[in-house]
C-alpha cells in the first residue's frame, strides 16, 4: 500500500434509484449503488487522506443534481475535499448560468464534459472552446476524458484554453488491450509540453484486457505517462467504482507503490498527495 498518506483525485459515487444513469444499463458490476459505505469497504486500511469526486456521466438534465446531493455528502464523508462537476460546456455562453450555480457549491474546483464518446474533433468546436475558455472566470480546471485516438485534438484544444489548468484523466486511454503504444506515447510526450496540462494516473487497467492484464503490462504504460509529465505534474486516481470491472482498489495502489519504489520520498509524496492536493486546492 502507499507508504504515505494519499489523495484520490478520481472517485465516482452514484446510485441508479436516485438518478439516472443510462450508461450503467446491462452492468452488472456497476449498475447497483456505490456510494460511501461501499467506498469506505473498498478502501478499507488504506492510509487515504482526502479525496475528490468526479461527475459520473448522470443523465442530461440531472447535473445540477448530482453536484448538489455530493455537497451533502461531504457532512458525512470529511474527507470528501473536492468535486469536479458536469457542464455542456458546448453551449458556448449559453452555459454561463449553469457553471454560476455550480459555483455556489463549496466543493467544485473542475469541470469534466465527457469527449470520449463524442467525434474526435468536438473539442476544437467553437462553442466548446468559448465555454472551456469561461472556466478561466470561475477559476476552475477542466478534466479530459478522452480515448487515445483523440490525443492530436487535445493538444490543439490545449493550445487554444491557455488559462485554464488541465488535466488528463486515465492517461489518454491507451489501446492496452490492443498493445498499441504510438502514437500514444509520442502524444503524451507533445500534450506535456503544454505546461497547464497534468496527467492523472488512474484507469489503466480497464483499457487492458480486464481478465488476462499483467503488473507488467500496466507498469509499462504507467512509466512512459510519468516519464511524459514527471514527477511534477501527475497524480493518483482510483477510478472506483469503475476500476473493479478489472482490478481491486487495493491492488491498483499496490502495484503502483511497487513501480514507485525507486522513486525518491519527495517524488512519492508528489504523486501519491501533494500535487492533488495543489491542482485541486484541497
Amino acid at each position: 500500500m502507499p507508504s504515505v498518506p494519499f489523495v484520490d483525485t478520481h472517485v465516482h459515487l452514484w446510485d441508479p434509484m436516485r438518478l439516472g444513469y443510462d450508461w450503467l444499463a446491462g452492468n452488472d458490476t456497476l449498475d447497483r449503488r456505490h456510494e460511501l459505505p461501499e467506498f469506505a469497504a473498498a478502501t478499507a486500511g488504506l492510509p487515504l487522506e482526502s479525496m475528490v469526486f468526479m461527475e459520473c456521466a448522470v443523465n442530461a438534465g440531472q447535473a445540477l443534481d448530482e453536484a448538489r446531493w455530493v455537497t451533502t455528502l461531504a457532512r458525512l464523508e470529511p474527507r470528501l475535499k473536492g468535486m469536479v462537476a458536469s457542464a455542456p460546456l458546448e453551449q458556448g455562453e449559453a452555459v454561463r448560468p449553469h457553471l454560476e450555480a455550480l459555483a455556489e457549491l463549496p466543493l467544485l474546483r473542475g469541470i469534466r464534459r465527457l469527449l470520449q464518446s463524442e467525434a474526435d474533433d468536438f473539442c476544437l468546436q467553437p462553442g466548446f472552446v468559448t465555454g472551456a475558455r469561461m472556466l478561466a472566470e470561475f477559476g476552475l480546471s477542466f478534466d479530459i476524458c478522452i480515448f487515445h485516438r483523440q490525443l492530436a485534438n487535445v493538444i490543439a484544444f490545449a493550445d487554444k484554453v491557455e488559462t485554464v489548468p488541465m488535466i488528463l484523466d486515465h492517461i489518454g486511454k491507451p489501446g492496452i488491450a490492443d498493445g498499441l503504444v504510438s502514437p500514444w506515447a509520442e502524444e503524451m510526450r507533445e500534450l506535456a509540453r503544454r505546461p497547464n496540462v497534468v496527467c492523472k494516473i488512474s484507469g489503466v487497467a480497464t483499457e487492458a484486457d480486464h481478465r488476462n492484464w499483467t503488473e507488467d503490462q500496466l507498469k509499462r504504460y504507467v512509466s512512459t505517462a510519468i516519464d511524459a509529465f514527471g514527477f511534477d505534474r501527475v497524480m493518483f486516481g482510483g477510478d472506483w467504482p469503475v476500476s473493479t470491472l478489472a482490478i481491486t482498489y487495493r491492488r491498483w495502489t499496490e502495484i503502483l507503490d511497487d513501480l514507485l519504489a525507486g522513486a525518491s520520498e519527495d517524488e512519492r509524496r508528489k504523486f501519491w498527495r501533494d500535487n492533488a492536493v495543489a491542482f485541486y486546492r484541497l
